[in-house]
């Protein structure tokens, strides 16, 4: 299977998305989510609420990398594969409303992205940047 393929699974439940349904998964391949279970899913323990499902571009990368959150670079320790354009990833909050704000948001998979992530972030921008599944990911 391609890397950034999604492998259907299913979310812990009754863990929502932003729209008010059932949490669909993120991305497999590499496997996402703060558990690493493929799923933008949170807790207690997820400081960070990564609960945004984000497609990356090139551009999102080097947005992360600029404000000192390099997604790129492997970090088997944390099993973290580092991420090429293309990938889906659950991402913080926090960094990618800082990326909407710069103008080099990535795309977002509405029915994978966690209710949590309307706690900092508007669902109006979260709309603004929706995809299924984008054509060209550098446009």
């Amino acid at each position: 299977m391609a890397r950034g393929r999604l492998r259907r699974r299913y979310c812990r439940m009754p863990e929502r998305n932003v729209l008010g349904g059932q949490l669909e998964p993120c991305g497999t391949d590499p496997l996402t989510g703060f558990y690493r279970d493929g799923c933008c899913s949170t807790g207690p323990e997820d400081r960070g609420s990564h609960t945004i499902c984000a497609v990356v571009t090139t551009e999102f990368l080097e947005h992360q990398r600029s404000i000192g959150n390099d997604l790129s670079t492997p970090m088997p320790h944390f099993r973290f594969p580092g991420l090429v354009p293309g990938d889906r990833w659950c991402v913080t909050a926090v960094n990618w409303l800082r990326a909407h704000h710069d103008g080099a948001a990535a795309f977002v998979v509405l029915a994978s992205t966690h209710e949590r992530a309307l706690d900092v972030v508007p669902l109006a921008a979260l709309r603004e940047h929706a995809v299924d599944v984008p054509a060209n990911l550098d446009d």
